[in-house]
Parts: C-alpha cells; structure tokens; sequence
C-alpha cells in the first residue's frame, strides 16, 4: 500500500524541507499522532497515578518535530531504519501494519504496531503507534 510505504520513508528521511512535504502529504493540518510511551513511562505515570499515558502530536509543526527528534535522536543514533513488515491490512477507514528497525546487517532491533486512522482525503486523521519489543 502507497500509503505505509510513504509513511516508513518519511521516519527514514533526512532531509528536513522533505520530511515536512512528506508530514502534509500524509497527514491533514489538524492531523494527531499518538505514540503509547515505553513500559518505563507508563511504569512511572502510573506511579504518579496517571491510568493512561499518552504521547500525543497535533498539527504539522508537533508532528514534523516528533518525527525529527525521533529520526535524529534513535533511529540515526542506532544506525537503524524503519520498515514495514508485510502484513498490511485495511478496514474501512482503518490501516494496520507492523514494522521493525532494522540495523545495517538486517538485525530487527525493536518491532511495533501502527494503527492508522484515514480522514476522508485518505490521508491520516489519527496515527497510534505502538512498541511492541
């Protein structure tokens, strides 16, 4: 499917004016991408007696940061890249697919969830991201 091929690329690019065309193209202005924390996170906010911790990034300008920061502080850093796996599926207004971070010699590093949400132009309403390892 065009669109998860588009949305792995953009986590991959590294060319800023790219990445925030790739963001517009993907998502409609008032676009969210909600990312479940890591276990570690969500271990202290439920501490601190938060149920439900959520990362959420509303609009281009949170959205182009999130996937900049993501980029650039764990994807680069690790020398890996994102990937989807092969199993996308759709429902009606809803795509879901996995993917993994791959390192230069092909070992799976961490693997996840993506739940996508469409608006009615196709592009993504909602994005829930998940890690699972």
């Amino acid at each position: 499917m065009d669109l998860v091929e588009r949305y792995v690329a953009l986590w991959n690019e590294t060319d800023a004016s790219a990445r925030r065309k790739a963001i517009e193209l993907l998502w409609p202005e008032d676009g969210v991408h909600l990312l479940q924390p890591p276990r570690e996170m969500r271990d202290r906010a439920a501490a601190l007696g938060f149920a439900d911790a959520v990362l959420a990034a509303r609009g281009y300008a949170t959205i182009e940061e999130r996937v900049r920061r993501g980029h650039e502080d764990f994807l680069a850093p690790a020398g890996v890249t994102l990937r989807a796996r092969g199993n996308t599926d759709r429902l009606g207004d809803t795509v879901k697919f996995n993917w993994e971070l791959v390192d230069g010699s092909g070992q799976v590093r961490s693997t996840g969830l993506e739940i996508l949400t469409l608006a009615a132009d196709g592009r993504i309403a909602v994005d829930h991201q998940f890690f699972e390892s």
